[in-house]
């Protein structure tokens, strides 16, 4: 294939571009503050089971503790009751089925107020540690959203730097043969190096000296020859920079 010599060295810029369109996609890739993200999102799970956790048992214990004040004002209602009819009776007889009725209200009373007191504790240290759960969870979540608005802003910028260097390749690739951007770009794909300069005797595709028997082709081929880099398999650009 022939190519200009102007042609050619405009593959440099090309490769130049083409390596900083790679360096922003890896950085996009790699953003810190997705590491960071990624690595919260364990401790976000856990905090978020936690609350569900302690939200359930406190929900539990207020049921319990709504059950118990029902039932002392079930026993409330019924001592009040008896104590009426107790305050009416004549009878010997309904005098002491009553006053065993209320005695047995009465201790029933006593058990339901101790439990209830026993609820009620749980019930405050359970609040307790709902309410330290959620805080905790609130900190874990505060962190995530300020990595993401600082990872979006990081994408922002990159995108934006992409823009700008799909531009840039695209003004360079425009005066350009067909045949030779073809080349490039399979090259390109093929070895992951579309173009390299040779400085020296050594080739910018892997940064390794050509032996002489290669130098010696190289040498020979004409200006607007297209020569591939034996080591790189990328288009190898010979510029003022070459040993030749």
């Amino acid at each position: 294939m022939k190519a200009s010599e102007a042609d050619q060295r405009r593959l440099l810029e090309l490769a130049d571009i083409d390596t900083k369109r790679r360096r922003v996609q890896h950085v996009a890739k790699n953003l810190p503050e997705q590491h960071h993200l990624n690595a919260l999102d364990e401790e976000r799970t856990q905090h978020r089971a936690e609350v569900v956790q302690l939200l359930g048992q406190l929900e539990d214990s207020r049921s319990e503790l709504r059950k118990i004040e029902s039932d002392v004002e079930t026993v409330e209602a019924r001592l009040k009751r008896d104590n009426e009819r107790l305050q009416g009776a004549s009878s010997r007889k309904d005098i002491e089925a009553l006053q065993r009725e209320i005695e047995v209200l009465q201790r029933r009373r006593t058990i339901l107020e101790d439990g209830e007191l026993e609820v009620m504790q749980r019930v405050e240290e359970q609040t307790a540690a709902h309410e330290g759960a959620l805080e905790s969870q609130r900190g874990v979540e505060d962190r995530a959203s300020e990595l993401t608005v600082l990872r979006d802003a990081a994408r922002d910028n990159l995108k934006g730097e992409y823009r700008v260097l799909a531009e840039q390749r695209a003004s360079v690739l425009g005066p350009l043969p067909a045949d030779l951007v073809a080349l490039y770009e399979k090259q390109r794909e093929r070895y992951g190096v579309g173009a390299a300069e040779l400085i020296g005797i050594i080739t910018t595709g892997t940064n390794v000296a050509l032996d002489r028997p290669e130098l010696e082709k190289i040498r020979r081929a004409a200006p607007d020859d297209v020569v591939i880099c034996p080591d790189s398999g990328a288009i190898l650009v010979r510029t003022e920079k070459s040993s030749l």
